[in-house]
């Protein structure tokens, strides 16, 4: 039986490396059509003969109800049956010791996660219960009923922040029908069935269970000839065990993933640059740009972002070094935060922005939104708009780093600080009396330096002491750690500027330590405060010793670490107080 255009489609994607050729599927599928002609398997026949009716009386449409159509479902569904046979009977188990195995849950479908070594490699499986003829022509008639039960308008189909209010209704329409179609259904299968329903409709299909991974930083489809890679927070780089069937199916998810944000990729403007919904960055590439096909790369937005105890905890910036970005924040300093791709620039960037006082305005810029603070915060974000394909309506950094400076803000975000423009205005805005916070790709505090005062940024080596310190980012891939390599402030000349390193990270000892003392940093603060260099010294042992209490107390969530910095603004005496009562409740009931 044809299928029309757009009906559900049994499931492909999940694939076994195991499952074999083409050719011995096709083999074992004729040995199963003959044995249907065995006496001894008489009786199975007749149960899925019967299986077959059940299912065709309750669920098809009238108009499926002839001797004819009855005629075609049911070959179609035997030869379903035997198919799935063959493949039970050839698809082997996981091979490969176990390193873990996990469930996650995705629009209330459930999915069993196993990561294995398996020879060289690790490898990520994904397991998903298969899905039948029978049961995607179910999923298919619930899919189309939706379609005409729930309004939706075109506005809300390109606003993002509809997004998942339509998803909700969606929902509560998909389970009523299948509350009416099948009253005593089990609710995990209709859990699963519904959520996978709303993978289809809205999402894109199986890769919604990648996307809603906690462990996984990144998702590569590379192409439908190989596998999905995924990147585990814990294990590095993966091969998993899902493929997408054609180079169509890729191009389509681009094509969703771009209207969805009100762009367009095509032949003829082959590279995307976008976000989804739950704003995780998507890139996606058509071929024959990318020579071996289409491809796409998501890079996820953390839903429960690191924040500066996080940091402390895992080792990836040391306690003083945090105390010393405090002191920083709150006294209205100018810090960038450089590192290489996926050195973690931005997360640093985020987790130092609670410390910032609640009463000041902070403006952020980015491509794409990543930043998350805390609630308490005055903030506004901005985000960058790329032109439609007329060429028009493009709304870059730079206009947004302009019309900042006309919102009167203390504080200044930049997300990545790439062009000379946008140096130069950012320098400007250093100079003007606005606390600055940036990023920018480099491995080093030297070559933060070499980058900013050599093409394509230009900056003048004596604007650079507008810069206190300098955050430098590490990736260790080999060991997959992330740490603070260097801290340094800037001491400008006229036609030169060096690098003064206060703290730096030892590899062997994995262990960040003191280097230089500093030259000009603590004479700022002094400057611009008043407050002398004991005051300093007590100031940043009191903001020491209260991160140091928030580490052994596990406040590490955004929104509760965000309440102890607003109330260490508000009622510093009251918090100190209860640090020293160790009453924890007091200071997150306030």
């Amino acid at each position: 039986m044809k299928k029309k255009r757009g009906d559900m489609k049994s499931k492909k994607g999940v694939r076994n490396k195991n499952i074999g050729t083409e050719e011995s599927l096709n083999d074992k599928f004729k040995e199963n059509k003959s044995a249907k002609k065995n006496p001894e398997k008489k009786k199975e026949s007749e149960d899925e003969h019967k299986g077959f009716l059940n299912f065709h009386n309750r669920f098809m449409p009238k108009s499926f109800h002839s001797s004819e159509n009855k005629e075609v479902m049911k070959k179609d569904f035997d030869e379903v049956k035997d198919v799935e046979k063959s493949l039970k009977e050839h698809i082997e188990k996981p091979k490969g010791d176990l390193l873990e195995k996990y469930q996650i849950e995705v629009d209330g479908a459930k999915a069993e996660i196993e990561i294995r070594k398996e020879h060289l490699m690790i490898v990520y499986n994904l397991e998903i219960p298969p899905i039948s003829l029978a049961t995607a022509t179910l999923l298919n008639e619930i899919r189309n009923e939706l379609i005409s039960v729930t309004t939706v308008s075109m506005k809300e189909l390109t606003d993002p922040s509809m997004f998942f209010k339509i998803k909700e209704r969606f929902m509560r329409d998909a389970q009523r029908l299948f509350h009416e179609r099948l009253p005593h259904l089990d609710s995990k299968i209709e859990n699963f069935l519904v959520g996978t329903l709303m993978q289809e409709m809205l999402g894109l299909g199986r890769i919604e269970f990648l996307v809603g991974d906690p462990n996984l930083e990144e998702i590569v489809i590379p192409s439908a000839k190989e596998p999905i890679r995924v990147y585990s927070k814990k294990y590095g780089w993966l091969m998993t065990n899902i493929t997408i069937d054609k180079e169509d199916e890729i191009v389509n998810y681009s094509n969703i993933i771009a209207r969805r944000v009100g762009r367009q990729i095509t032949i003829l403007n082959p590279l995307l640059d976008a976000h989804l919904v739950t704003g995780d960055r998507v890139n996606a590439v058509l071929y024959p740009i990318n020579t071996k096909g289409n491809t796409i790369t998501i890079r996820k937005f953390a839903r429960d972002p690191f924040t500066m105890i996080d940091f402390i905890k895992n080792k990836t910036c040391d306690i003083n070094i945090a105390a010393l970005l405090w002191l920083a924040t709150e006294f209205e300093m100018n810090v960038l935060i450089s590192g290489g791709t996926g050195s973690g620039k931005t997360s640093f960037l985020n987790a130092c922005m609670p410390f910032v006082p609640p009463n000041q305005r902070m403006i952020s810029i980015e491509d794409t939104r990543e930043l998350m603070l805390p609630d308490f915060l005055y903030w506004t974000p901005l985000v960058t708009r790329t032109p439609n394909p007329e060429g028009k309506g493009e709304v870059s950094m730079l206009d947004l780093l302009i019309n900042s400076l006309r919102m009167r803000p203390d504080r200044i975000i930049l997300g990545e600080m790439r062009k000379q423009q946008e140096a130069m205005v950012l320098f400007e805005a250093m100079h003007t009396g606005h606390s600055v916070f940036a990023t920018v790709h480099a491995d080093s505090a030297a070559e933060t330096i070499s980058r900013l005062v050599n093409p394509p940024l230009n900056v003048p080596p004596n604007l650079l002491k507008a810069v206190n310190l300098n955050v430098v980012m590490f990736r260790d891939r080999k060991k997959g750690i992330r740490r603070v390599m260097q801290v340094a402030e800037y001491e400008a000349a006229a036609e030169s500027a060096t690098s003064n390193i206060l703290y730096r990270w030892i590899p062997d000892a994995d262990r960040i330590v003191a280097h230089s003392t500093s030259s000009r940093f603590f004479e700022d603060i002094s400057r611009n405060t008043g407050m002398s260099q004991s005051q300093i010294k007590t100031d940043l042992q009191e903001k020491t010793s209260i991160l140091d209490w928030l580490v052994k107390n596990n406040i590490r969530s955004l929104q509760e670490f965000g309440m102890v910095m607003n109330l260490y603004y508000r009622n510093k005496e009251l918090l100190l107080s209860s640090i020293k009562k160790n009453d924890k409740s007091r200071i997150l009931e306030v």
